[in-house]
């Protein structure tokens, strides 16, 4: 994934020592690598793979009431928490007493968010000022500085922006400005007519209306001020591009100068914005999404003050609701449920915990290195690294439908790929983040302030190419086009993913797949348009763009023709660029495998080959089920495809596959030649 996000299965006891010594009690079971009982032959493995590899687990784990998904990634993350939650314990016992800033700090702000009996006296009164801030407002002017107030304390709404490096100069953070003053997933859930999305919309006026009402607004004014909400949210969403389209780089990419920005929104004095959030000195900004702030300019135009300052007072309600007392909390989990078919709200320790990530990341991450991520299993993660861009390199070389001219400089690109593996060299500083004992709400200001600050603040300064965007502890790795790097936190190279004593085959089925599918972002729709110092250049030939698209295609047309649940189908579109990432992830890493098993013996192990045990890694890496909500929440919004699909698609295009497992032509896991998907 591209960060991917933003989101596995073999597993050593062994390995897990630290977790299990110090959580036998209460520790989530660590599967034996490869469980035979994983397997479930009703379903053949030229027949369905991903069932073949995993329904023998899938039958037997349910889907937590407390979870819309489940999977390897999840049960990683569970056995993450623990380690993770001692951490945050003993620094809660410490803060009082400590003189190490970080450990007083995280203590602080875990112990905080556990105290909910302080939550339950302050209830809203937190609040108070801020709300009256957005009650006092009484004219347009008065409007944009309280936008403006809202973005600065890190709560957003109306729009996105942000520092972000410039696209076309990557040595640089230039300010942006986007789309954005959506509460719900996606434009398609205001404008989509049909019965599942018009409940939807029934849900969430019913949601708006009861946080407005436990702030202190009589029912009949809540209710009015949710439809005003809902009205001025679909008119931003009219003006929204859709998510296919944000897929383009080169369509975000739109330099104005401050006055080139009025110009598009009169109504809106983006110098004044800018002098309201800490910026005065900036004088041109990345406007991504043109049409999207001339949607924007006649809302504030022509929209009534009182929908907008409900609106404003919606944002401050929904973005605090989780910090505030339980009926918040319970109404925000109520509506989530609808989203995402979760059936019980996590318990308040894995909360805190993820708030803690959140907020102090890098001093929650510095401990958990400590304890679960060794010198040995970075040495193993940069050899399988270096084994799988010399793979990808022969890949490019091979290429017979590239031109030379093309062909150097992807090779260019490639070899300036950087690498970061488990945590960052230097740590992130919080000495001028302000956590201290108290409601809980206190300090997620304060803490969303700070990071609001401290992203600001980049602007109009060189790329710091150290930076990690995720913590260390994370389940996850990403890929950035503008830093051209992958990233793998520590909290992803972990069993069922990865572990030094693993066999070649579980590892690069189960991590280098990863690798791979990382790696080959750089060459995917989007990442191609990017060079080797990570700007957004066309450095193809017309004839070889073409050349690509075709095979782009291919995949695109795979994969629109999945069917998730009912009759809806995957977005090919959508999904174009991780499809294409794990189609030529994880043929790379089966050709390092092989690579790396040249000369030595070709032991079974619970009678599979290595090339079979490959693909059930790589299978039971991607194990995800889904509730029915979420499926398609996901379907709308998210470019990845389901587990089930991110293994059947990209294996049935691989003829090892096949030949590994004996399948015949005609077999549903094997494609025709002339259909079969082939980018490197």
């Amino acid at each position: 994934m591209r960060s991917s996000a933003m989101r596995p299965a073999l597993i050593v006891a062994l390995v897990l020592a630290p977790f299990a010594a110090v959580h036998a009690q209460n520790a989530v079971p660590i599967p034996v690598p490869l469980n035979p009982a994983n397997i479930d032959r009703k379903y053949g493995a030229c027949e369905d793979f991903f069932m073949f590899a995993n329904n023998g687990w899938i039958a037997n784990n349910p889907i937590p009431p407390q979870y819309s998904s489940w999977g390897s990634f999840q049960e990683l993350t569970e056995r993450n928490n623990l380690v993770l939650k001692d951490v945050l314990d003993n620094a809660a016992r410490l803060a009082p007493t400590t003189s190490d800033p970080n450990t007083k700090k995280l203590g602080t702000f875990y112990a905080s968010c556990m105290d909910s009996s302080a939550a339950e006296t302050a209830g809203i009164t937190p609040l108070a000022g801020e709300l009256s801030r957005v009650a006092a407002i009484g004219n347009r002017s008065q409007l944009l500085s309280g936008i403006a107030h809202l973005h600065a304390i890190g709560y957003g709404g109306t729009f996105g922006f942000l520092g972000n490096n410039d696209a076309k100069n990557a040595s640089m953070i230039i300010a942006e400005s986007r789309q954005g003053g959506l509460s719900l997933p996606d434009r398609d859930y205001y404008l989509v007519d049909n019965p599942r999305m018009q409940t939807t919309r029934e849900r969430y006026i019913d949601y708006v209306t009861n946080l407005l009402k436990l702030a202190g607004e009589a029912p009949d004014v809540a209710a009015a001020n949710a439809q005003r909400v809902l009205s001025l949210e679909t008119a931003l969403a009219k003006g929204s591009l859709p998510r296919v389209a944000l897929r383009d780089p080169t369509k975000l990419y739109h330099m104005m100068t401050v006055a080139e920005a009025n110009a598009l929104t009169p109504a809106f004095d983006w110098a004044q914005y800018l002098k309201d959030v800490g910026l005065p000195e900036v004088k041109s900004m990345n406007v991504a999404t043109p049409d999207f702030f001339k949607a924007l300019n006649t809302e504030i135009e022509q929209r009534p003050l009182d929908d907008w300052k409900a609106y404003l007072r919606w944002v401050l309600l929904s973005g605090s609701a989780n910090a505030l007392s339980s009926p918040f909390v319970s109404e925000s989990f109520k509506f989530n449920s609808v989203l995402t078919g979760a059936k019980e709200q996590q318990p308040r320790w894995k909360r805190c915990l993820q708030a803690a990530d959140q907020s102090l990341g890098d001093a929650l991450g510095r401990e958990y290195v400590k304890v679960v991520f060794t010198p040995d299993a970075k040495a193993k993660m940069l050899g399988m690294v270096t084994n799988l861009r010399a793979v990808l390199r022969d890949r490019i070389l091979r290429a017979d439908w590239m031109s030379e001219d093309t062909r150097k400089q992807a090779l260019l690109k490639l070899d300036a790929f950087n690498q970061k593996i488990g945590y960052p060299d230097t740590w992130r500083d919080y000495a001028a983040l302000n956590v201290a004992s108290g409601p809980y709400i206190n300090n997620v200001l304060q803490s969303r302030t700070f990071e609001r600050r401290r992203n600001l603040n980049k602007i109009g300064k060189p790329v710091d190419r150290s930076e990690w965007w995720m913590t260390a502890p994370t389940v996850n790795a990403y890929f950035s086009s503008s830093l051209n790097e992958i990233v793998f936190p520590a909290g992803r190279l972990q069993p069922p993913f990865f572990a030094p004593s693993y066999d070649e085959a579980a590892n690069y089925g189960g991590i280098g797949g990863t690798i791979g599918h990382e790696m080959s972002h750089g060459f995917d729709d989007q990442g191609r348009q990017f060079d080797a110092q990570g700007n957004l250049r066309d450095w193809w030939t017309a004839e070889d763009a073409r050349r690509y698209n075709e095979r782009a295609k291919v995949v695109e047309t795979q994969y629109s023709n999945y069917v998730v649940l009912d009759s809806v189908r995957l977005n090919g579109k959508l999904t174009l660029g991780e499809n294409l990432a794990d189609v030529v992830g994880v043929s790379v890493a089966y050709e390092a495998l092989e690579r790396a098993l040249q000369g030595k013996a070709r032991t079974e192990i619970n009678g599979f080959t290595p090339e079979q045990r490959f693909f059930l890694a790589y299978a039971q890496a991607r194990l995800s089920v889904d509730r029915p909500e979420r499926a398609r929440l996901l379907v709308t919004t998210d470019p990845h495809s389901p587990g089930r699909y991110r293994v059947n698609g990209p294996l049935s295009n691989m003829p090892e596959f096949a030949k590994a497992f004996g399948c015949k032509p005609g077999d549903p896991m094997v494609r025709p030649d002339s259909l079969r998907a082939h980018i490197w």
